[in-house]
């Protein structure tokens, strides 16, 4: 009798024991993952059957609004009429990386099943180090783009296998839980990227939520856009360091 093959992917790497979906409004869905690690939550917005789908991660306590005014959810509803989907993932083990990273590439494989073809990653705080890590682990083909917001830098060393990505670094000049310092230095191990340096936002881009979203309704179609053409995003912004107040 031959062992069974080793789990390889995502989802069979999560001992899955079952899963439930809920509609919980038009055009966004509530799954739980049950698995012998806990309990993963996704919020699933857009069709199932889009083929480009964003994935946004939180911090080191989870959590599955994002930044500032509930981005995520905002940002969800926004691109599902742009014809995109977005995945909100709810952690099983918050602040354990190599668990969240796990967690993160099993949504995105669910979403593959479903026919999504290509993805952008999008981390807050320590979430940012689970972008970069979910994205280094995928070729270029199928996540083209990595956007952090206040980013840690620890867990983000793997940036330096992205420099043919598109890579834009948000960061608050008022933040006091990890000032910006922290998104520079994950600028300079890219050698890549757009840093925006947000004048007068905290930790959470407070009060700079309506701006961030309308900025990521914009880039994020872009980056798709441009990795279907083979070029690099361009949604007006120069690369290097931008500032606004």
């Amino acid at each position: 009798m031959t062992d069974p093959a080793p789990a390889t992917s995502p989802l069979d790497r999560l001992g899955l024991l079952a899963m439930q979906a809920v509609p919980v409004d038009d055009g966004l869905d509530h799954l739980e993952l049950y698995t012998t690690g806990g309990l993963l939550t996704v919020l699933w917005h857009g069709s199932a059957e889009l083929d480009r789908v964003v994935v946004c991660v939180g911090g080191a306590m989870g959590g599955l609004l994002g930044p500032d005014g509930g981005v995520y959810h905002q940002l969800g509803r926004r691109l599902a009429e742009r014809g995109i989907g977005l995945l909100r993932v709810g952690y099983r083990r918050p602040n354990d990386l190599e668990t969240c990273t796990l967690d993160t590439l099993a949504a995105m494989e669910l979403a593959g099943r479903h026919g999504a073809q290509r993805f952008v990653t999008v981390g807050h705080s320590f979430g940012g180090a689970v972008a970069v890590q979910a994205a280094a682990r995928l070729g270029r083909e199928t996540v083209p783009g990595v956007v952090t917001l206040a980013t840690q830098s620890a867990g983000c060393e793997p940036v330096e296998e992205l420099a043919d990505r598109d890579l834009l670094f948000v960061h608050g000049t008022a933040d006091t839980i990890l000032p910006h310092v922290a998104s520079e230095m994950v600028q300079m191990l890219a050698g890549s990227g757009e840093l925006w340096l947000i004048d007068g936002a905290d930790h959470l881009l407070s009060p700079a939520g309506p701006q961030l979203l309308e900025r990521l309704v914009e880039h994020v179609p872009a980056v798709f856009e441009e990795s279907s053409t083979g070029g690099a995003a361009d949604d007006g912004q120069d690369s290097g360091t931008s500032s606004t107040s």
